[in-house]
């Protein structure tokens, strides 16, 4: 199995007002899909889709049991603070909720949250020792060793 992320899909309340969360507060915009049901964000390589909490449950085949605190995120990283202070003023005046400002965190990166609607959470961080190549996809880390794993 290759080692990748095509979809992340966060299941909603109301997926209209997700939807406008992302458009009009945030500016991107949604792939063009005919339905009401779920909408796709293209995020580079990978892409995002909002589905309604009860069909994501349904699909597969679990119990929504209404729990305010889903252990999901997912993140967007800025080039530098500022950018994150900018996008997390623009997330709350788009419908957020301030969850956390962004502050100096732990891992020596600087990171604050906000909770979109539908309940999960949006980080949105900058992490000075993974950079950003010019179409915004993270540069991670080279693994310790860059040889394949082989079987003895």
């Amino acid at each position: 199995m290759e080692q990748r992320l095509t979809l992340v899909t966060l299941g909603v309340d109301d997926v209209a007002e997700a939807r406008r969360f992302f458009e009009e507060g945030l500016g991107w915009r949604a792939a063009a899909v005919d339905s009401d049901e779920v909408a796709f964000f293209d995020c580079g390589s990978c892409a995002l889709a909002l589905f309604g909490r009860g069909s994501l449950a349904h699909d597969a085949t679990v119990t929504d049991d209404g729990g305010r605190f889903v252990p999901v995120s997912i993140a967007w990283n800025g080039r530098s603070r500022a950018e994150v202070d900018a996008a997390f003023a623009k997330a709350v005046a788009a419908g957020g909720d301030p969850v956390k400002a962004p502050e100096e965190v732990f891992w020596g990166g600087y990171s604050g949250y906000v909770r979109i609607p539908g309940g999960h959470l949006l980080e949105l961080a900058h992490n000075p020792d993974w950079s950003l190549d010019e179409t915004g996809r993270m540069q991670l880390p080279e693994p310790a060793s860059c040889a394949p794993h082989k079987k003895p």
